[in-house]
């Protein structure tokens, strides 16, 4: 009964009832689901995108396959923690955020780090890229730096859950006007 909102689901391999870390069995054993849903209304006029967020860096320290989704999420829970701490919506692990995918828009240009281990696979990333093309814009993907979003017209980030959200500080510097 959810006019507006989101389904997530999660699938693993399953247990086979053993805690010796040893991949159960595909055979034998049934994959586990979960499966919640959760209500967000106004979730595509979102007021948090009409104003923006303020974002801290932080230094990455998580394992070298972040293109794996696992539930394995305690360095992202504790950097999005670190920018409520700093009065901020969330953290960009250099060019990463907690929780999405960063960016940043440099004339008719959007820059973001290119599909590799180091960054999760959004979904809501390609379908940005993709429209961005489409639109005759240029993607350019590769690292970039705190002090070069600092510098960018305006940087923002992409997820399933928040679509677009537009960046409008970084590290305590507005950027532009301060304003999306």
């Amino acid at each position: 009964e959810i006019d507006d909102g989101l389904i997530y689901l999660q699938i693993t391999r399953g247990s086979d009832g053993d805690r010796d870390f040893t991949f159960p069995d595909p055979e034998t054993t049934e994959p586990t689901v979960v499966l919640f849903t959760q209500s967000k209304p106004g979730m595509a006029d979102s007021p948090a995108a009409k104003k923006g967020a303020k974002i801290i860096s932080i230094e990455d320290i998580r394992w070298g396959r972040r293109d794996i989704k696992t539930i394995q999420l305690l360095y992202p829970s504790m950097g999005k923690m670190m920018a409520k701490k700093a009065g901020c919506d969330d953290a960009w692990l250099v060019t990463e955020g907690t929780s999405n995918n960063a960016y940043i828009v440099k004339g008719n240009k959007i820059i973001t780090r290119a599909l590799s281990n180091d960054i999760l696979h959004g979904i809501t990333r390609a379908a940005v890229l993709r429209f961005a093309q489409q639109a005759q814009m240029v993607v350019e993907e590769r690292n970039f730096t705190i002090e070069e979003a600092q510098q960018a017209d305006e940087p923002f980030t992409t997820s399933a859950s928040a679509f677009v959200m537009p960046v409008v500080e970084i590290d305590g510097v507005p950027l532009g006007d301060g304003v999306p």
